[in-house]
């Protein structure tokens, strides 16, 4: 798709790397829906700030129902709990599938008709190098990462013959607030990842492996498990 004068609406957008989405996209033309639980929180110049709370079905309706000239969704918003599955806070861990999946499939959901009035279009999900990595210590993250890459290749399926793909971004560490902890050498620059992913989208390429640890990985995924 061509993301110039295209309509965007991007998820999480008051920091990180759903910001810096929402600055490209406005660097390259597009309209953008800057969505945040708190829009209060939304200071980015040329953006329209849009309440979106992706966990609840009401503010996702009523979002589809402002940005009804959507053209491209991104959906970044995430959560980190750092709970693990056999010890961690149950409630932790239904807000990681909560948002990662449910809350994923909740925009998507309610866009697509949007998308498909407005003539196609594209949905971006931001998924993880931990979609196929699982260490046990992040057990609740990386599920719900694995079960939005599922979703992600479902629903491309299905919406293709309506004219929207889907585009799957897979990244290990960024330089955000949600990997503060990890050090500077094994981050990438959210930035950086953005602009390969919204060239992605415009080359309407089902996934982007945006960094070497991701590469590896995935690479891996072709070797049996051992025990």
């Amino acid at each position: 798709m061509d993301i110039t004068n295209s309509v965007a609406v991007v998820t999480g957008a008051n920091r990180g790397l759903g910001r810096r989405f929402a600055e490209q996209l406005i660097a390259r033309g597009a309209k953008v829906y800057a969505a945040a639980r708190n829009p209060e929180a939304i200071d980015l110049a040329g953006a329209v700030a849009l309440q979106l709370d992706v966990t609840d079905p009401g503010s996702v309706a009523r979002a589809a129902t402002i940005a009804s000239d959507a053209t491209l969704v991104v959906n970044n918003a995430g959560s980190a709990t750092g709970a693990d599955l056999l010890t961690g806070d149950l409630d932790k861990i239904r807000l990681e599938m909560e948002t990662h999946y449910f809350g994923t499939l909740a925009v998507s959901r309610a866009f697509a008709p949007v998308l498909e009035a407005n003539g196609g279009g594209a949905y971006l999900n931001v998924l993880s190098v931990l979609s196929w990595l699982h260490p046990g210590a992040l057990g609740g993250y990386t599920a719900a990462k694995a079960a939005e890459w599922a979703l992600s290749d479902a629903l491309r399926d299905q919406l293709a013959p309506k004219g929207i793909t889907v585009t799957s971004l897979h990244v290990g560490y960024m330089d955000t607030d949600m990997a503060a902890g990890i050090p500077a050498d094994q981050k990438i620059d959210p930035a950086l990842v953005a602009a390969l992913a919204l060239d992605a989208v415009e080359q309407g390429r089902p996934e982007i492996l945006a960094d070497d640890l991701t590469r590896q990985v995935k690479v891996g995924l072709a070797t049996a498990l051992q025990s």
